[in-house]
């Protein structure tokens, strides 16, 4: 899809529902009454499924309005609580206490998909099967070098999400089993989205860092973990540990055309269609 090419920018809006539709459209359901306006705020992970469900649902309620904005997992919740958004996406559930954050009071989790996560790497680098160890010990600091876990010799360029990330919560807590990030050094790049963090691993050689499937591109290599590839079948096997729930947050239980937006992106037809499409994997195929 073009536009999913042009997610670079620290905090991607795109807001659907402003044009026209004509009557004709065969995809829009000309009985549709329904009608409001959704804000949705919050992971970047999560924005190609948001704006791709969103994009279908207009079609069918053409009278909904539909803006989206990625800046990072925390944001969601936060502007739900300040009703500046119908709906904060997020990498993990905000009504529970997650280490580094306090649950969001007042607010309930919706699960709309299962994301895989994954170390990348620049296409120069060589060293693409890591042992949980060699994670630990490049994403800490302490392993400087490619030459040290099997690859060339060059020094690694460490890339991280900002606090506040959802990616960060998930990578950390399951590749890096809880293992603290380096914070600071001339090696050492910090990026805001997963946009953001898409074009640093392209454009930077010997770079390494992490993101959902949905964002990995053919100019960089997901890397095994353990002997592992990160795909849906080795989640869905349990033999690939990295990944995560998304999750739509909304203040209390929604109404009107929040409600029905999210039973959308829930449904068997997205979740089957567009959603695996992009990489994500469908909420049902773990029990």
């Amino acid at each position: 899809m073009k536009w999913f090419k042009q997610l670079t920018i620290a905090a991607l809006i795109a807001v659907i529902g402003f044009s026209s539709v004509p009557a004709s459209t065969p995809t829009v359901t000309a009985a549709s009454k329904l009608s409001g306006k959704i804000v949705i705020n919050g992971s970047s992970a999560l924005l190609p499924l948001t704006l791709q469900a969103a994009s279908e649902f207009k079609k069918l309620h053409p009278k909904v309005k539909i803006s989206a904005s990625a800046a990072g997992s925390i944001t969601g919740p936060q502007a739900v609580r300040k009703g500046i958004a119908n709906i904060g996406a997020v990498d993990w559930d905000a009504s529970k206490d997650v280490p580094g954050f306090k649950k969001f009071e007042g607010q309930v989790a919706h699960k709309v998909a299962i994301i895989p996560f994954a170390a990348v790497v620049n296409k120069n680098v060589t060293a693409t099967n890591l042992t949980t160890k060699d994670l630990q010990g490049i994403f800490s600091g302490k392993i400087k070098n490619w030459k040290e876990v099997g690859g060339k010799d060059a020094e690694i360029i460490v890339v991280n999400r900002t606090f506040g990330s959802g990616t960060r919560v998930n990578f950390q807590d399951k590749a890096l089993e809880g293992t603290d990030f380096m914070t600071k050094g001339d090696n050492y790049k910090e990026v805001k989205t997963s946009g953001d963090m898409k074009s640093t691993i392209e454009t930077t050689p010997n770079a390494i860092g992490y993101m959902d499937l949905a964002y990995v591109t053919d100019k960089m290599t997901a890397v095994k973990i353990n002997d592992i590839a990160p795909t849906e079948a080795n989640v869905i096997n349990g033999k690939y540990k990295v990944w995560g729930y998304g999750y739509y947050m909304t203040k209390g239980q929604p109404t009107g055309a929040t409600k029905e937006f999210i039973k959308y992106v829930q449904s068997t037809k997205f979740q089957n269609g567009s959603l695996k499409k992009l990489k994500f994997i469908p909420i049902s195929a773990l029990k």
